[in-house]
């Protein structure tokens, strides 16, 4: 697996160039001003979905985590080894007077390949799937027209999930702010961003 790899080979680079080790305390739990909205995406990669929503005038923030599983406060390893049921996810905190959820839905559709069953490029397992968590029954079938609409333009059956929205959990901090990090001022992985990540933003025409 692609991003399993390239997270191995920063860890050996990391601590032989004796750098500050990863720092695999969960991040906090996001904030939610008060008027603001959440809903949670997986689209594959967690890294590339979070710079996506990053960028996005009207949201809050975008937090990397873990939803959908049986495990309770699951690490990274484990989800990645396919054995908790969760996927990888972004929590999206937004504005509604500044964005919309279909605008964020239709985001969501752009940012990868939902017509892919559990994976995205070279990252395969049904931790990669891709999913809506819905927090509201509004959120839900705004989810599932967009889904319709989606469907529209592409040739082969969108494959997206539209499950309730369950636990969250926020991933370890070194998962966070992983292709833009101002305090660092460097890529966490410069190799994964370089090849999956910046690809991606040049064609959505993102800051990249």
């Amino acid at each position: 697996m692609m991003k399993r790899l390239l997270l191995l080979i920063a860890s050996a680079l990391m601590v032989s160039c004796n750098a500050e080790p990863m720092d695999k305390t969960p991040a906090k739990m996001p904030e939610v001003p008060e008027g603001a909205e959440v809903i949670t995406l997986g689209a594959g990669c967690f890294w590339c979905t979070e710079a996506v929503f990053d960028q996005i005038d009207g949201v809050h923030s975008a937090v990397s985590g873990y939803m959908g599983g049986q495990t309770e406060n699951p690490t990274y390893e484990e989800v990645v080894g396919g054995t908790t049921g969760h996927a990888e996810v972004t929590q999206v905190v937004y504005d509604p007077k500044k964005v919309s959820t279909n605008t964020i839905l239709e985001w969501f559709f752009k940012a990868h390949d939902p017509t892919q069953l559990n994976r995205q490029g070279n990252d395969v397992g049904t931790q990669y799937r891709s999913a809506i968590f819905y927090h509201t029954d509004e959120q839900k079938a705004l989810a599932e027209k967009a889904k319709v609409e989606a469907n529209k333009l592409v040739s082969s059956p969108i494959v997206t999930e539209i499950t309730k929205a369950t636990q969250f959990y926020p991933a370890e901090n070194y998962h966070q702010g992983y292709y833009f990090n101002d305090e660092l001022g460097f890529r966490k992985n410069k190799g994964y961003c370089d090849a999956v990540i910046q690809p991606k933003l040049k064609k959505l025409k993102l800051k990249n």
